[in-house]
């Protein structure tokens, strides 16, 4: 015999509906969006939260729509997130990497509107980059090229991004200007120290060619003098064909390339196969998309000074 179960009044079911979506809201790993005490900004993947974070110290709140481990490229905006957007004072996206979030971004109200790709030059990029690509016949397979939004790899580039970002954080919060002037001069002061790493650990190298799963770093390529010979393009899921995988195994033997970098957000299989098959070793080269549990660091610059040194192992500095 089922026993009738007490009648929840109204009121208590709101409670623990508010309780329950408070309780959702938390294991999420964002804060909410709008609506605080503080300025309120969302980004679009971890590169832009970082600036966010550094440039806004303590007067900003920072909801980023990628969480950790999920590849930028793929992100489907959800309901809640542009709700998200919908409440927020400011948002900080690069233009043309996400379609979803520039098509939530051109929908929505928010008075600031941050595009990281509009305060640097982006470059045309297939998937050979760099000055050893340049003395190719063009008969390799070259990916067709298309803009490469991946300007955060190159500290040049991501610091010129920092100041635009630090300057609009200025103009929409003026109370706070002179915190994110300060803090944005001491920001584009890391990267340019990041810089010169670059610069000098990659100086002396034996080779100057390097092979990644997709071409992520052609920016850092041709700020270095190295060359990227990538598997796949701009495209993390393409799939290269037979041809260039040939390309890759000839280059390889040509050129004294060691290793074949691949990232932790996409399948490791072709790179794998292509260094088995080449005797070569594989590293990981992290394009910095987000920080999980097996990033080698805890942030950008951390994590960049990883990818420095896995170069440098894999084209013998000297």
């Amino acid at each position: 015999m089922n026993a009738r179960r007490p009648l929840i009044p109204a009121a208590a079911t709101t409670v623990v509906t508010a309780l329950a979506l408070a309780s959702l809201s938390a294991c999420s790993g964002s804060a909410a969006a709008g609506n605080t005490d503080k300025f309120d900004v969302v980004a679009s993947f971890y590169p832009m939260a970082f600036l966010a974070e550094r440039i806004g110290g303590g007067h900003v709140n920072v909801t980023t729509l990628t969480q950790p481990g999920q590849e930028p490229h793929d992100l489907e905006i959800s309901a809640r997130q542009t709700a998200q957007l919908q409440e927020s004072d400011a948002v900080l996206y690069l233009k043309n990497l996400q379609p979803s979030v520039d098509d939530a971004v051109a929908q929505s109200e928010v008075k600031t509107k941050i595009d990281a790709a509009s305060l640097t030059t982006l470059e045309e990029h297939g998937n050979e980059v760099g000055s050893h690509a340049a003395a190719h016949d063009g008969s390799h397979g070259e990916e067709e090229a298309g803009k490469d939004p991946h300007i955060w790899l190159d500290p040049v580039r991501y610091a010129e991004v920092a100041e635009g970002v630090g300057k609009a954080f200025e103009k929409a919060d003026p109370d706070h200007a002179a915190d994110y002037r300060r803090n944005t001069a001491a920001l584009v002061g890391k990267l340019d120290a990041l810089d010169t790493a670059f610069k000098d650990g990659l100086a002396g190298t034996r080779s100057k060619v390097f092979v990644t799963a997709h071409a992520a770093f052609g920016y850092l390529a041709e700020r270095y003098g190295l060359t990227e010979e990538a598997i796949n393009g701009l495209d993390p899921e393409s799939e290269p064909s037979a041809g260039r995988v040939k390309e890759l195994a000839k280059t390889a033997k040509a050129d004294g390339v060691t290793t074949v970098f691949y990232e932790t957000l996409v399948s490791d299989r072709t790179a794998k196969t292509i260094a088995e098959d080449a005797g070569l070793r594989t590293d990981v080269l992290d394009p910095v998309e987000g920080i999980t549990s097996t990033s080698r660091g805890k942030d950008y610059i951390s994590v960049m000074r990883a990818n420095l040194k896995a170069l440098q192992t894999a084209l013998g500095s000297e």
